[in-house]
């Protein structure tokens, strides 16, 4: 079904149809009579690196418009808002980029899943130069009223990553994987608050040695069981 949205314009009205094949159209009834079809898919992943390099109250509707083409009412039509269109931005962030942490829960020991959520953190915040850091982390920077909303949601979404941690430190912890005095609610709480250290000294530009180097450093406290003593052997 192709819906169509009228907006009356400066010099004209301009309509925003939804085509079936998942694109939008926009043409103008002005003299000049110009007529553009566009991406929904590609315009989100222009609108992701704007606010992955901007964060979401840096990121103005001048920056959205200019990196995905599209004006802005019809971006209005399309995805809504600047929060709805941040909210689908994040969702897309965390299924493309985020999928590290999963893949960490599933390593068979709790060092090694510490192990690879640094390094999965250290790769995503590092592997584009053009937008370093990590979204989450910089577009919590909002400090608006308007804003809080966003910085709820960011909020909730660390700490769902936190508890998941937690549960697999817990899970070490009853296998024995870690010492019965560990606390997996601290590790976790240690653990993000390095991945998260890590991803605001790669948008400061430190180089990825030093963050790997942070990493080790981190991994260089993890707590380890002690080997259980030798069995005697009968008679000695």
């Amino acid at each position: 079904m192709i819906i169509t949205i009228t907006i009356d314009m400066e010099f004209g009205r301009k309509p925003v149809k939804r085509l079936n094949n998942g694109h939008y159209e926009t043409s103008r009834t002005d003299l000049m009579g110009r007529h553009r079809e566009f991406d929904v898919e590609e315009a989100l992943d222009a609108a992701l690196g704007v606010f992955w390099r901007k964060g979401y109250e840096g990121a103005s509707y001048s920056d959205l418009t200019a990196a995905t083409g599209v004006e802005r009412p019809a971006l209005y039509a399309a995805f809504g808002n600047k929060e709805a269109l941040f909210r689908r931005a994040l969702a897309r962030y965390d299924e493309r980029y985020l999928d590290y942490l999963p893949a960490a829960l599933r390593r068979p020991t709790a060092r090694e899943v510490a192990a690879h959520l640094l390094k999965g953190a250290i790769d995503v915040t590092t592997r584009h130069p053009e937008h370093p850091g990590c979204l989450g982390i910089n577009a919590a920077m909002a400090g608006s009223d308007a804003a809080e909303p966003v910085r709820q949601a960011l909020i909730e979404m660390r700490a769902a990553g936190e508890a998941q941690l937690r549960a697999r430190f817990e899970r070490a912890r009853d296998e024995g994987d870690l010492p019965a005095t560990a606390r997996p609610d601290v590790l976790a709480a240690f653990l993000m608050a390095v991945v998260h250290g890590i991803a605001v000294q790669a948008k400061a530009g430190f180089r990825r040695e030093m963050l790997e180097a942070v990493a080790a450093q981190a991994l260089a406290t993890w707590p380890a069981c002690n080997p259980a003593p030798p069995q005697k052997k009968a008679g000695r």
